[in-house]
């Protein structure tokens, strides 16, 4: 446990080139990700894997901390990593451990594909991948509806929602984004990760809409799973984007009533 926060944590042998926190979707687990963790495992980089508040082992219900518990899993695994680092220095294990801090991506699905997307200036990402992200809009009416089985402190919670809008974070970030939507989302339409994709900034973002499929067959799927990771490895290994002379693209705004429905 970390903070009230329930986690594993996935190291390589040799010091990692960065790591990944890997946020679930809306009443899901840590453990239905190990799948992901062993793929980012295997390329040579950490994994942290947390159960969101009111979910899983994690203590407390799902509140206005949901931005803070993202950025303190991301302080935690670079902790770590630089601890791993210095002891794989001592050991004579050879490896790249002289980056201080290491480089973290963020990789969510559903409501952890939102949370990744605001959270990531905040948890200083240097990359970010998002399946079939939920808006905050539509978060909020599922919390209102009582469609969620999670936890949670309802009205911090909406605060939350009603104050991290997800087209906004998109807009600022500067970082390079991947998100992977399937065309047969029910939950989250594809047109909301095509309007996002919209507003990404960095030259080095990707939208990937899959025919057919569901809100939960991207996440899961081996094949997409290497697409991530690869993706990850790029943008970590790469480092920041070159500043550009237009600033890095508009910052476009989204009034609500134009933008598509979000879920």
């Amino acid at each position: 446990m970390h903070e009230g926060l329930s986690y594993s944590l996935w190291l390589p042998e040799m010091a990692a080139e960065g790591g990944v926190v890997i946020l679930h979707g809306a009443g899901s687990c840590k453990e239905n990700h190990h799948d992901f963790a062993r793929v980012v495992l295997g390329a040579g980089l950490a994994a942290i894997v947390f159960d969101q508040r009111g979910h899983g082992e994690s203590d407390g219900p799902m509140d206005d901390r949901a931005l803070g518990d993202v950025v303190a899993m991301a302080a935690l695994v670079r902790t770590r990593m630089a601890d791993h680092a210095a002891n794989s220095r001592n050991s004579g294990n050879s490896g790249n451990s002289a980056r201080s801090p290491a480089p973290i991506a963020l990789r969510g699905s559903s409501m952890g594909g939102y949370l990744a997307l605001v959270s990531a200036s905040a948890a200083n990402a240097a990359a970010v991948v998002a399946i079939c992200p939920a808006g905050n809009e539509g978060l909020r009416r599922g919390l209102a509806n009582g469609r969620f089985t999670f936890k949670a402190d309802t009205p911090a919670l909406d605060r939350f929602l009603a104050k991290h809008d997800v087209y906004a974070a998109a807009a600022d970030l500067d970082v390079p984004v991947l998100l992977l939507h399937a065309e047969g989302d029910e939950q989250v339409p594809v047109e909301q990760s095509r309007e996002l994709a919209g507003l990404l900034r960095s030259p080095r973002s990707r939208l990937i809409a899959l025919p057919g499929g569901h809100h939960q067959s991207i996440q899961h799927d081996p094949e997409l799973q290497a697409v991530s990771v690869q993706f990850i490895e790029r943008a970590l290994a790469d480092g920041p984007d070159p500043p550009r002379e237009d600033g890095g693209g508009p910052r476009r705004q989204f009034p609500a009533a134009d933008r598509p429905g979000q879920q």
